[in-house]
């Protein structure tokens, strides 16, 4: 057993808004970290708040995307998701949307008429995973994963539970359908439990607070908001709650492609991209 060092700690303050949903969190983007991050291009986390009862949806309108997939976990409130592919549905709290934009798609992401209606606390997290060169012409896909499908991985001691939403944890494979290999881990630890985390050498690996304060080894400390880049070197990595803490772990294999991101579109190469806005402009985004 190696250990996987930390390479580096990230934060961002400034909480804005994507359409109507507020306050948002821009934990990170490729466009400040390249491929450091890579298979992995943005990470926003919506919320903690509270929606006021009202009779007219809110969220993101209808919007396109290209060459990435979006995937969107629901702590609290319920979204409503239309696409162009005919897909959607609602998203719960405690269910995962994983939507493959590839060659194209257009889609909105509201609050539901009922959580509209009703109005309350609401949580999420989207995360865009990105595309090989080989995938991103490739047919857009809808995977609505329900709570009753992401694997729960109990942790000893009472030390707390990981949900195996993509890839693997102690030989549990998770719900989600890939295009690369990588694991997307919805985390819970529980106050003073050491757990140790094994990735495999070589890989991406990103620990992030969404609240709580963690331990990482016995000589760093990572606040809540804050993320932690792990060394690619090494393999196994401990992580210790100081109190109860909800987080994210990603890893996977980088995709060793340029990358060229513009509004919602990311590509290998600006060509791509002008051809993606001249698509849309005449209709040719989404293939029949």
């Amino acid at each position: 057993m190696s250990s996987k060092t930390l390479a580096f700690i990230h934060r961002n303050d400034t909480r804005f808004a994507v359409g109507d949903f507020s306050p948002v969190l821009s934990v990170f983007s490729h466009l400040e970290l390249g491929n450091t991050i890579s298979p992995f291009l943005l990470l926003d986390h919506i919320g903690p708040g509270k929606l006021r009862p009202s009779n007219k949806q809110q969220g993101v309108h209808r919007h396109p995307h290209r060459g990435f997939e979006t995937v969107t976990i629901v702590y609290a409130g319920e979204l409503e998701h239309q696409d162009s592919s005919g897909a959607g549905g609602l998203i719960r709290a405690g269910e995962v949307q994983w939507m493959t934009a590839a060659s194209g798609i257009i889609h909105q992401e509201l609050f539901s008429k009922e959580f509209t209606r009703t109005g309350g606390a609401f949580e999420m997290i989207q995360l865009w995973v990105n595309l090989p060169a080989a995938s991103k012409m490739g047919p857009a896909r809808y995977q609505s994963l329900r709570s009753s499908d992401i694997p729960v991985v109990t942790l000893p001691d009472i030390a707390g539970t990981v949900r195996v939403i993509a890839g693997k944890y102690n030989n549990v494979t998770g719900a989600a359908q890939t295009h690369t290999r990588m694991s997307v881990l919805d985390v819970r630890l529980n106050a003073g439990h050491p757990i140790n985390f094994s990735i495999p050498e070589g890989d991406t690996t990103l620990v992030y607070v969404c609240s709580g304060r963690l331990q990482i080894h016995a000589d760093e400390w990572l606040e809540e908001n804050a993320m932690a880049v792990m060394s690619s070197q090494g393999t196994d990595f401990m992580l210790t709650a100081s109190e109860n803490s909800k987080l994210l772990i990603l890893a996977g294999e980088p995709i060793n492609e340029p990358i060229n991101g513009h509004g919602p579109f990311v590509m290998n190469s600006y060509e791509e991209i002008l051809q993606a806005y001249d698509d849309v402009k005449h209709g040719r985004l989404v293939q029949s």
